[in-house]
């Protein structure tokens, strides 16, 4: 049997995956081991692997873009699944930059003596396998295949059926970069098939899987938090919120807001409902509304928000709770920050939220209370990002508590153990 084509039988299915799992496991002890200079050697040759044959790359995104426009997939999709030379390009510069990183792996987080004479370190180390599932990005191929190498981690990786021949032309370059550095081809893996009973297997095979990093739409993530007798990184929806305080600075306000919508409407970091104080509504809104419809973003309002511009859509219950990835931008106005806050807390996600302000007091306060990954001042919601973190690229941005949490890069790919040298020390 061939892991290198599509696989239809159940039967199959379930071997090819036990089949990526065992490589992966012996990939994953080598990786843990490999030296910093073969994993980075590994990165730069797959970066050029990628710059190489980045035409390859763009006839295989033609033929996903073609299907998708075929059945009708929304815009914000088709943004996510287009490939260009500058996406590209810009995939490699990634996987250059997590070369340039610090390796995690052996880095002591903590170490001290006891009173016995036991010295005590708190060390990095691999997670192990990791099981990556992804949707329309192609370049989270390139992503998340470079970080899980770089912590000496081996993957397996499910892109969505709609970037499949994308996400296959970029692993191909991956696989380049291993081949390159001596390393096994195994620790860089991908589902050969779009039959969504992959995922499933995938999700049971603790045996082989340590972790399991869902990156899509809500209906994904709840399957795999469903199924999964794996640990699971989640990530949900990019519910992000703008508050503009009543010291917020005009200019500012407007530029941030602007950029948080519309540089890119498809990202997760993506401006989704603006709040605004109710004593600034009249000075801050109407350049705003008027900026975003000229840019074709379509208005969703209170009544309040109605009043200053007879374009404003009215807002629904439903409007409060929806990540758009849409040029749609819901706004509300507020009486006070508590009121920001509680909005925030009763309809957000928990991802990206931000206070726009002059007022130390209130941003910290707005900062200390809202209880998301990550919160921001006077910034734009998208530089919710890895890369923009510094940390080269991202996985996905963690919405829960536990181990990880914002973007997750290398360190966040890492776990610990304790290392205790004695010198002849009994327990009485």
């Amino acid at each position: 049997m061939t892991v290198q084509s599509q696989i239809s039988d159940s039967n199959d299915i379930a071997s090819m995956m036990k089949e990526l799992g065992r490589g992966a496991k012996k990939a994953a002890k080598t990786l843990s081991l490999a030296p910093t200079e073969a994993k980075n050697k590994a990165l730069r040759q797959a970066a050029k692997s990628i710059r190489d044959h980045a035409s390859d790359i763009l006839t295989a995104n033609a033929k996903d873009m073609a299907a998708a426009q075929s059945k009708g997939i929304s815009a914000a999709l088709l943004d996510r699944l287009e490939l260009t030379p500058a996406r590209i390009d810009a995939m490699a510069t990634g996987l250059e930059e997590i070369a340039g990183l610090e390796d995690p792996v052996g880095d002591i987080i903590a170490e001290w003596e006891r009173p016995n004479g036991l010295k005590i370190a708190r060390v990095r180390v691999p997670l192990g396998v990791i099981g990556i599932i992804y949707e329309s990005r192609p370049n989270v191929t390139a992503d998340a295949g470079s970080l899980c190498l770089k912590a000496g981690n081996a993957c397996i990786l499910r892109g969505g059926s709609e970037s499949y021949h994308s996400s296959r032309a970029v692993w191909s370059c991956l696989q380049d970069g291993l081949v390159e550095a001596g390393l096994p081809r195994e620790a860089i893996q991908m589902i050969p098939t779009t039959d969504r009973a992959a995922v499933g297997e995938l999700l049971t095979m603790s045996d082989y899987v340590d972790v399991i990093v869902p990156r899509g739409g809500r209906n994904l993530i709840e399957r795999v938090q469903n199924e999964s007798r794996i640990p699971v990184f989640s990530h949900l929806d990019g519910l992000v919120h703008i508050y503009i305080d009543k010291d917020a600075d005009v200019a500012k306000a407007h530029d941030i807001v602007l950029n948080s919508k519309m540089r890119r409407v498809s990202v997760c970091g993506a401006l989704e409902t603006l709040l605004v104080n109710r004593d600034v509504a009249a000075v801050q809104l109407p350049k705003i509304i008027d900026d975003l419809i000229a840019k074709g973003c379509e208005i969703r309002g209170d009544e309040t928000v109605q009043r200053l511009d007879s374009r404003v859509i009215p807002a629904t219950e439903d409007d409060w709770r929806t990540e758009y990835l849409e040029p749609i931008l819901s706004i509300k106005v507020v009486d006070d920050l508590p009121a920001a806050i509680d909005h925030i807390e009763t309809y957000g996600s928990h991802h990206t939220d931000c206070i726009i302000t002059e007022n130390e007091a209130a941003a910290k306060s707005f900062m200390d209370s809202v209880d998301s990954a990550i919160v921001l001042q006077n910034a734009s919601t998208q530089f919710a990002d890895g890369g923009e973190f510094g940390m080269g690229a991202e996985i996905g941005i963690s919405t829960g508590k536990m181990h990880a949490r914002g973007p997750v890069g290398v360190e966040q790919l890492t776990s610990f153990k304790y290392v205790v040298r004695g010198s002849g020390q009994t327990r009485p």
